[in-house]
């Protein structure tokens, strides 16, 4: 059977397709959009791609997404070098506090709301056994490091409001708890089954500000 596209756009479908929430269609509808669009519009693209995994790694403590120096050589490899994100580099930041979050992107929407002013921690992910996703895969034993050698009085639990998020922020509550911290959880003014990126900033921030101490 003849193939129906030609190799480098069946390669351009199958690569764009592994990228999480494309389908099939979608990935055809991307790629037919990238080569209908001028030449320079396209290698800008893959310029900040390229940029994007050259200067951007995770925080060596947090693991939020940090911007790697300009002052490293050009052989070296980024997924090598360890550089703190600008929040936990910020001294201006409460240390005793810790927000986990799932992803990164929870960070920003956090920070949109300007009512935290501690640092964070991002796990990576949430548990999700249909997934195979165990509390092993996630960013868990590094938070207990951090809390073995900074003096961390309260940990907010900022996991999304849906399934997964619930299990997770019950599932830290009662490993953390016998450590003597507060462990609180955001409010419930986030709609269940939502995420955090979604919502506005007076929302987040009011769940922030009424935040409920966790049992064991």
């Amino acid at each position: 059977m003849a193939a129906v596209y030609a190799p480098p756009v069946q390669d351009l479908i199958d690569e764009l397709g592994r990228l999480p929430g494309i389908g099939p269609k979608s990935a055809q509808r991307i790629a037919y959009h990238l080569l209908k669009r001028p030449k320079e519009d396209v290698q800008r693209l893959a310029r900040a791609l390229q940029q994007a995994k050259e200067r951007v790694v995770f925080c060596e403590r947090c693991f939020n997404l940090a911007e790697v120096s300009d002052t490293l050589a050009p052989d070296t490899d980024p997924d090598t070098f360890s550089v703190e994100c600008a929040i936990c580099a910020d001294p201006h930041r409460d240390t005793a506090v810790i927000c986990v979050v799932e992803e990164p992107k929870d960070v920003v929407a956090v920070e949109r709301t300007q009512e935290f002013k501690g640092r964070y921690h991002v796990l990576q992910g949430a548990i999700n056994h249909l997934e195979g996703v165990g509390a092993e895969q996630l960013r868990i034993k590094e938070l207990l490091v951090r809390l073995g050698k900074e003096e961390i009085r309260e940990v907010i639990l900022c996991t999304n409001p849906n399934i997964e998020g619930e299990y997770t922020a019950l599932y830290l509550a009662r490993m953390l708890k016998p450590l003597g911290l507060i462990v609180s959880r955001i409010a419930s003014g986030l709609p269940v089954g939502g995420d955090l990126e979604y919502a506005d900033e007076l929302t987040l921030g009011r769940a922030l500000e009424g935040r409920r101490e966790m049992d064991g």
